[in-house]
């Protein structure tokens, strides 16, 4: 498996773990991977207690080569993440709901095996 394949692996389990995570929390999962052209994406859109909950999946490998999950969602990120958000709630006429923007940090061994799943505000 080459490197783009096995990252695009440890990336989509990451995300599922999320989902699965989130989904036994009683969350209930609107849209994964929400895209609009040249402004962002979502990977996760979830509903819980009235309340809208757009989550930014980071998968990395326990190696410490690389920032931590959530610093590396620095403030570029953050509002294509926020623009993107708002394009979702006006589309779908949820602007009367609160939202709630989390991190979902994914941590995983050298084989892609998944350690670790925090939820950090943002």
């Amino acid at each position: 498996m080459n490197r783009q394949t096995f990252k695009q692996y440890v990336g989509t389990k990451g995300e599922e773990a999320a989902v699965e995570i989130l989904t036994g929390k009683g969350f209930n999962i609107l849209k994964r991977n929400y895209r609009v052209h040249n402004v962002g994406e979502l990977d996760i859109i979830a509903e819980k207690g009235g309340d809208i909950y757009i989550f930014e999946v980071r998968t990395r490998l326990n190696s410490g080569c690389y920032p931590d999950s959530v610093e590396s969602v620095a403030g570029r990120k953050m509002k294509k993440v926020m623009k993107t958000a708002m394009i979702f709630v006006a589309v779908n006429d949820l602007c009367y709901k609160n939202l709630i923007f989390e991190i979902a940090s994914v941590t995983c061994d050298k084989q892609g095996n998944i350690q670790r799943v925090d939820f950090v505000p943002f």
